[in-house]
């Protein structure tokens, strides 16, 4: 009898546990219907367009809310003519790129979604975050806050598809392919450049000298150098804005202020500084061994230093704005 007790007290004991613990309380059955609707929610939008154009109450419901079991890529831009954000449409490329390339890969799964919160549709959210400044790439992982590496570097990185995929994979594990859209004018240009080539020889095979002229081969020596030693190679492989436009002041810098990134236009700067300085000491050699009169040497003697002089003192004052600290400017 008193086995039998036993038995049925412990019987009550676990009918009570199952009951009390065993099924889903309704506050979870809640969180686990909203958790679904946000998730078919998200789907129902990336099916239609690969970024999420989102709004105050879309970004407070469906990405600061919870709950969240996926991640959310969000582009802060300001897209409107009247904003003059010239890199904002620069980085709005790239970005659909990149979303397009996981929305149509075979691995796309409600792991990670992309979105783009611009200032004149979600001043609110920018309030929000604090944020002055677009555009800007933010990670919201599924589970906490955003941590300080959710935030995309954007002016050491720049905003090429592939470096923003690069960034996804190390904050959310999920490999993106990215996948651009055929472009041809690279090859265009190649064929039409081979084509020119090809007619200046045909229309000159009968005199051919002019490939074995040594300026002919110094010029174009010279260009290469002065292209790959102005970062153009860093710009291709980077991907970095043009130049950059603070929101608040409007001031365009075009000289980036680190040494671990330029701009596209500091390139070009730069580009043209070194060939100034190039020509300058070319003038120079040729005011010191031509046989032209002494009148027209002085002239080349004195154009050659003034370029040497003041385009390398410029190059100086580059240097020295992206390594602070550095002794050397313009003119000292």
């Amino acid at each position: 009898v008193a086995a039998s007790e036993m038995f049925y007290k412990l019987l009550i004991i676990a009918f009570l546990a199952v009951s009390l613990y065993g099924t889903p309380s309704d506050g979870q059955k809640k969180k686990e219907t909203l958790l679904s609707e946000k998730v078919s929610q998200m789907m129902e939008w990336t099916s239609k367009r690969a970024v999420i154009r989102l709004n105050g109450e879309k970004f407070r419901r469906l990405i600061r809310a919870p709950p969240r079991n996926y991640s959310v890529i969000i582009m802060f831009t300001a897209l409107q003519p009247q904003r003059q954000c010239g890199v904002c449409k620069q980085a709005d490329e790239e970005f659909q790129i990149l979303a397009n390339s996981w929305r149509y890969s075979s691995a796309f799964t409600n792991r990670i979604f992309f979105g783009m919160v611009d200032f004149d549709e979600g001043s609110d959210v920018f309030q929000m975050l604090n944020m002055n400044s677009a555009p800007t790439f933010i990670n919201f992982p599924a589970k906490g806050k955003p941590k300080p590496a959710d935030t995309y570097e954007l002016q050491v990185r720049g905003f090429a598809a592939e470096q923003l995929a690069r960034w996804v994979a190390d904050r959310t594990d999920v490999h993106i392919r990215v996948i651009r859209p055929p472009n041809y004018a690279g090859p265009l240009m190649l064929g039409l450049l081979l084509a020119f080539i090809g007619s200046l020889a045909y229309l000159r095979r009968n005199n051919l000298e002019f490939l074995f002229n040594k300026n002919v081969w110094a010029f174009s020596a010279l260009s290469f150098v002065l292209i790959m030693t102005s970062g153009q190679m860093w710009n291709h492989i980077r991907g970095p804005p043009y130049a950059h436009k603070n929101p608040n002041t409007g001031q365009v810098s075009y000289i980036h202020g680190s040494s671990q990134a330029q701009f596209v236009a500091e390139t070009h700067i730069v580009l043209l500084f070194n060939a100034a300085v190039t020509l300058g000491m070319v003038l120079l050699h040729e005011a010191a061994t031509s046989d032209l009169d002494i009148g027209k040497r002085k002239i080349m003697c004195v154009a050659g230093i003034g370029l040497v002089v003041l385009f390398f003192s410029w190059l100086l004052s580059i240097f020295r704005a992206k390594y602070h600290g550095y002794p050397y400017s313009f003119l000292e």
